[in-house]
């Protein structure tokens, strides 16, 4: 049917080459064109927009758009109307929530938010900030900053900065010192309330949700499969973690068991020399693409 579309969007910018991998991983290739904001995607149920994060929300609220995935700040930000279809933890650079903190120069006498009072904040994202500061009945001057943040208190235009981060190496090598959290933010896929409310839509929706998260999930697991004697089968499953119990089938050769486990992959390189010395036998360590 021509109404069997969903319109959604993907992140334009430092989370776009990640998203176009998760959305590959989970099973959608998406086709970046030079200067195109209108990738061609396979399958013919969607229809993709590459969309600034700042700009999703009001395009989803507004029901321009179906679907997007962008920062719960951004998403906040933007004070539209919209349902957050699932959390998806992922980064250009690690799977960790990056966090809005509020800054000041590492030699400056502010160590609490109302020390602030009368003072400027240069940031990104105003309306957040302003709420921040109003809700602890604290009046600062909040003006808007194109870029370079955290440079702002260096070169005396402003008091302090609220700037992202995700480890706060950046804050620091700036000569910054961190006094405050202001919001832990992540991706999320949002969807209008229009949108929501088709049933066909919501499916899709969760279709694509269940298969992202599926995507991320696998990416700090691994699977591994062994051969064990039957006699050092006891000694072997001691040693084995898994999201469940492990599979054990019997080989042809009845003295012999086929043991197969999924892990995170942190845990591998301890693991598989203690299998090895329990006894196990054919070692194999294979990625897993989804975990559902």
């Amino acid at each position: 049917m021509a109404d069997r579309i969903l319109k959604i969007a993907i992140p334009k910018g430092s989370l776009e080459e990640a998203t176009l991998a998760l959305f590959a991983r989970s099973g959608w290739k998406i086709a970046m064109q030079s200067r195109n904001y209108f990738p061609e995607v396979n399958d013919p149920e969607l229809s993709v927009s590459l969309c600034r994060p700042q700009e999703m929300g009001a395009y989803i609220g507004d029901g321009i758009l179906d679907a997007g995935l962008t920062g719960k700040d951004w998403a906040m930000e933007s004070g539209a109307d919209y349902v957050v279809a699932a959390d998806l933890i992922y980064s250009k650079m690690s799977n960790r929530p990056a966090r809005w903190v509020l800054a000041v120069a590492g030699d400056s006498p502010y160590r609490r938010p109302q020390d602030l009072a009368g003072k400027r904040v240069a940031t990104e994202i105003m309306g957040l900030t302003r709420r921040y500061f109003a809700e602890r009945g604290i009046e600062v001057t909040v003006n808007y900053s194109w870029g370079a943040t955290e440079a702002k208190v260096v070169e005396g235009l402003a008091d302090a900065v609220v700037e992202v981060t995700e480890t706060g190496t950046t804050i620091r090598a700036h000569g910054l010192r961190i006094i405050d959290e202001v919001l832990e933010t992540n991706t999320q896929f949002i969807a209008g309330k229009a949108a929501w409310a088709d049933p066909w839509k919501r499916e899709k929706i969760n279709q694509i949700t269940m298969l992202l998260q599926g995507a991320l999930r696998a990416e700090s697991l691994v699977g591994v499969k062994m051969n064990v004697p039957a006699g050092k089968l006891d000694a072997v499953l001691a040693l084995v973690p898994s999201l469940n119990s492990p599979t054990v089938s019997h080989l042809h050769d009845k003295n012999w068991l086929s043991l197969e486990i999924v892990i995170e992959t942190k845990v591998v390189r301890d693991l598989v020399p203690r299998l090895a010395a329990s006894g196990a036998e054919g070692i194999i360590e294979y990625p897993l693409n989804k975990v559902i």
